[in-house]
């Protein structure tokens, strides 16, 4: 197999590559954002995808919702150190093969590879614990939509309404109504309290 690195961490990249490689797979080529994954991935037609949640420029979920609507057809498997629960079920929903939290090991990796070549889905958590009573914030968080996720994430870099606008290609008016929504359905009364509630549930 032949494999595409994209994380903006160096050290993750070189722990990465070293895995895939003493297991027989080659790496063509590693990159540090999202923007370029895309067309990197349409010229050199990889057999696997190894993609971190949070990098520059769109996100990880973002590149893996682009490349299955422009029907990639190759593994992707999703990894981050961040929350599990809400990245994998986002994961899931765009068309991963399989989600590894980095805080688990990077040899899940392999495992997850394994899976999807034969024919199986990783995502190793229980999806009883979405909807767990213990769960209240798991619970809301997995309410949101995905146009809701995408303005929650700029918000939550400093992104102001016109930018976000433009990114998303709606009006100002639609990002206010989105972020009023998010903020309804996480029961947060201002910013401030939407920051701790990202922080809390390692969501940015």
């Amino acid at each position: 197999m032949n494999a595409i690195i994209v994380d903006d961490h160096p050290l993750a990249r070189i722990a990465i590559r070293n895995l895939l490689d003493t297991n027989g797979i080659t790496v063509t080529t590693e990159l540090d954002s999202g923007e370029q994954v895309v067309q990197t991935v349409e010229r050199l037609k990889p057999e696997l995808l190894i993609i971190d949640v949070d990098i520059p420029g769109l996100s990880g979920i973002e590149v893996l919702e682009q490349l299955r609507k422009r029907h990639y057809l190759g593994i992707i498997i999703i990894i981050s150190a961040k929350n599990e629960l809400f990245y994998g079920k986002r994961s899931a929903e765009f068309g991963a093969n399989g989600f590894v939290s980095k805080k688990e090991g990077m040899n899940n990796i392999l495992a997850a590879i394994e899976a999807a070549k034969n024919g199986y889905s990783y995502f190793p958590f229980s999806l009883e614990r979405f909807s767990g009573s213990t769960l209240t914030e798991q619970d809301k968080l997995d309410t949101l939509s995905t146009q809701e996720m995408k303005v929650l994430r700029y918000i939550l870099n400093g992104i102001d309404y016109t930018t976000i606008a433009s990114k998303m290609n709606i009006s100002n008016k639609t990002v206010s109504t989105y972020k009023s929504r998010l903020m309804e359905k996480l029961d947060c009364s201002s910013l401030m309290e939407l920051y701790d509630y990202a922080q809390r549930n390692k969501i940015g």
